[in-house]
């Protein structure tokens, strides 16, 4: 029989063990888990800790301090230097066991569900240069569109949307795209902002989801044509999706359906970049040629968002990158930080699905 004081380390190594059987079972774990306890979860933190107007990481990190404190306090009182390690070890045992018991029962084993595209029956392949130059223009031209609709100025956009009206637009957006996209919407997802302004921007990070709170959070320093795009990406996390190319094409989706041409205009110009570098990488000539068709607003806006990354440089981009790729692949996501880089080509295998099966198809 387990003792007592050892039952966090007990759960964690369960809770890992129950993984390794979930990942020979992606679509029972799909169904069990992530469509049937996860929205639990999911309406049970929305509705508690999800309500609160800042960002709940803050107390986590307060309990984790607080915690801490306790345990350097008690290690003090033990005597002995054998009890002193013994109770170290055990301690130490028992947090990690805790940690990874919550992260897996949380969100975590959603790592081995059924991937997103599979449902969706999308088979995303490199692009051929013509695909890319016909996709790349279809970007620019709905860009175009949108921006239109925005303003007719060609001067760099700034303050064109309340944070608050933009995550509530995103969300129910989401909510009703979720069908198409086979997904479970639950609850009520947040993405916070989460000061103080430019910290995760050095750290490389735009936004991230804390599957500790249930909550995502952004950068407040982000550019306003960054947000919209990179909450849909975060609530995406926040409804099971942990793929990161999975979750940016969902976000791409969510908001190019919008009614807001905010929305829609944020996400073009997202894909807009990625498509950029493959042309660069491509054909650097056509490339550059293709760079001078970009209307001047469209220019402007980019140079702007370039700007804003640029007043937060990174530091330790490499380990950040590094680490995020290690858990990325040690959860089974192979292509690990490349798969950010899946949206070209999950965007032109969702163009040849919408033409081959028509708008309005539900594939839950």
């Amino acid at each position: 029989m387990v003792k007592s004081n050892w039952i966090w380390a007990f759960l964690g190594l369960l809770a890992l063990g129950l993984r390794l059987l979930a990942g020979f079972f992606p679509d029972l774990t799909d169904q069990v888990y992530s469509r049937s306890i996860f929205p639990i979860i999911r309406i049970g933190i929305d509705y508690s800790l999800g309500s609160l107007p800042f960002p709940t990481a803050y107390l986590f990190f307060g309990l984790i301090f607080w915690l801490f404190g306790l345990v350097l306090r008690r290690f003090f009182r033990v005597k002995g230097v054998k009890n002193r390690w013994k109770y170290l070890m055990q301690t130490a045992a028992n947090g990690l066991g805790a940690l990874i018991f919550l992260f897996l029962l949380l969100w975590g084993y959603n790592y081995q569900r059924t991937p997103i595209i599979e449902r969706l029956s999308l088979q995303p392949k490199p692009l051929s240069l013509s695909q890319l130059t016909e996709e790349i223009n279809r970007s620019q031209h709905l860009a175009v569109l949108s921006r239109g609709q925005i303003t007719q100025d060609t001067m760099a956009l700034s303050e064109v949307m309340d944070y608050a009206a933009m995550e509530s637009e995103v969300r129910a957006t989401l909510a009703q795209n979720s069908g198409v996209l086979a997904l479970n919407f639950a609850g009520r997802p947040r993405t916070k902002q989460f000061p103080p302004q430019g910290m995760m921007r050095r750290m490389g990070i735009l936004g991230i989801y804390f599957p500790f709170t249930g909550e995502s959070y952004l950068d407040p320093a982000l550019h306003v044509l960054e947000k919209p795009f990179t909450i849909a990406h975060e609530m995406a996390h926040s409804l099971g999706v942990t793929n990161e190319g999975e979750a940016s094409f969902i976000a791409w989706v969510v908001c190019t359906r919008a009614e807001n041409p905010v929305l829609q205009y944020a996400a073009y110009l997202v894909l807009l970049r990625y498509q950029l570098r493959d042309y660069f990488e491509m054909d650097p000539d056509g490339a550059l040629c293709w760079m001078e068709t970009l209307p001047r607003g469209i220019i402007q806006d980019l140079i702007s968002i370039r700007e804003a990354g640029e007043a937060y440089p990174p530091i330790w981009l490499a380990l950040s990158r590094a680490s995020n790729d290690l858990f990325l692949k040690s959860q089974g996501v192979k292509a690990g930080i490349q798969s950010y880089q899946q949206l070209p080509m999950l965007a032109f295998a969702w163009h040849k699905k919408i033409a081959k099966n028509g708008e309005g198809v539900n594939f839950e």
